[in-house]
């Protein structure tokens, strides 16, 4: 038998007293590893929310100071004419969470006023919008937000077009939101509060290089049209006149514009002077007729050739008082307004009306091709054949024939 010693057992005891120290030493450097790298992914989230999220007060383009965090938003309402258009050109249509009735087409108690005529961001969304639930009715005649049914949708954040400072700061006491007013400014697509506006969307929503591309994007094409047209004397310049512009509706041959933007821009001559101001405005029968023999060329508006029409059936001397109207030389834009303006549409008028009015400068222009570059831009998508589909385009941009198309 044999006998274990005292001091043997106190060597094995050593032996495995070290080595439990040199394991717990490791397993304290692998947790220390494990500990300092989830404290540094910890910080990386924490500083990326703080960065994300960060308040900043912006003022809006009626000069409201409104406190946003850019890039937390989920869920977004737009109300009000032009809103839901504008936030479509940078914004991410997927963070929707409710529409105007008048932008959601599947209903069957909404406004449709506009149904006929192409409004280029409810054709590339309608889907989209189809899906989502009413924040109100919307429409011209849709003058203050319905607060109800906005909170019904649950929004974090509301693109505004009510340009009214009390009725917005109102509606944001209602709401408990951020409440943005955006505006256009009378030159639409080429004002500066359009590009402020694109501008203002593109920090709320971290949409900046989106918002940036596109301005870039209309002061090209703005400066490419001037440049093409500045070497044209007054003596050489056709007459021209503009008709049939929206102004909450559809309007008529009277319904006209003096010292016109798209006209400014491709540096045409203006039938309509004299008139007190300036603006989308309505003359007189006795103008119309006073000028119509100046008029060597008539640029009418799709939308508003439905109302034309009767008008020249029971009318038609006024219209053979035009110049333009007799020789044929009355060509077809694309709805200018529709629920507000149509920006991108108002940018292809403008090549339109260049090329109509000075055809041997902008040979090497297909207004086809150019309608689709424009919608690229402004929307992500070619959509010319959907534009010129709507019943109140008539196929497209286009000259017409006096002689048959009224009739």
């Amino acid at each position: 038998m044999m006998i274990k010693r005292k001091g043997q057992n106190n060597m094995k005891n050593m032996k495995k007293s070290k080595l439990i120290k040199k394991v717990a030493a490791c397993l304290m450097v692998v947790v220390s590893i494990f500990a300092m790298c989830a404290c540094k992914t910890t910080s990386d989230n924490s500083t990326g929310t703080t960065q994300n999220q960060a308040e900043l007060t912006i003022t809006d383009m009626i000069g409201r100071s409104v406190t946003v965090k850019p890039g937390s938003y989920k869920r977004v309402v737009c109300i009000g004419a032009g809103a839901l258009r504008m936030y479509s050109y940078v914004g991410d249509v997927s963070l929707l969470c409710g529409v105007e009735d008048i932008d959601n087409t599947t209903l069957k108690d909404r406004p449709k006023m506009f149904d006929s005529v192409a409004r280029p961001y409810v054709m590339a969304y309608s889907e989209s919008f189809s899906k989502l639930p009413s924040c109100g009715v919307g429409g011209p005649n849709a003058q203050t937000a319905e607060a109800e049914k906005i909170l019904s949708c649950d929004p974090d954040i509301v693109i505004s077009e009510y340009e009214d400072v009390e009725k917005e700061n109102a509606l944001y006491e209602q709401l408990g939101v951020p409440v943005i007013t955006l505006k256009a400014g009378v030159n639409g697509v080429f004002d500066d509060s359009f590009k402020e506006s694109m501008e203002l969307l593109g920090k709320i929503f971290e949409k900046e290089a989106a918002a940036e591309q596109l301005t870039q994007y209309i002061d090209d094409q703005k400066k490419q049209i001037t440049e093409r047209t500045a070497g044209i004397e007054d003596k050489d310049k056709p007459s021209v006149y503009i008709c049939g512009l929206g102004n909450w509706g559809t309007t008529n041959h009277l319904m006209t514009a003096q010292n016109y933007v798209s006209f400014n821009i491709a540096n045409v001559k203006n039938a309509v002077t004299g008139l007190a101001k300036n603006g989308i405005q309505s003359i007189e029968e006795e103008k119309f007729t006073d000028i119509g023999a100046s008029i060597d060329i008539m640029i009418m508006d799709a939308a508003a050739v439905k109302n034309i029409k009767p008008l020249y059936k029971n009318n038609p001397d006024m219209f053979n008082t035009c110049k333009a109207w007799n020789n044929n030389e009355v060509y077809l834009e694309m709805a200018y307004n529709a629920y507000y303006t149509n920006y991108e549409i108002a940018l292809i008028n403008t090549w339109y009306i260049a090329k109509t009015v000075y055809p041997e400068l902008f040979k090497d222009i297909d207004i086809k091709e150019k309608t689709d570059e424009v919608t690229k831009a402004f929307l992500g998508k070619a959509m010319s054949d959907e534009i010129f589909s709507a019943p109140l385009s008539f196929g497209g941009y286009k000259k017409i024939d006096t002689s048959t198309f009224f009739n």
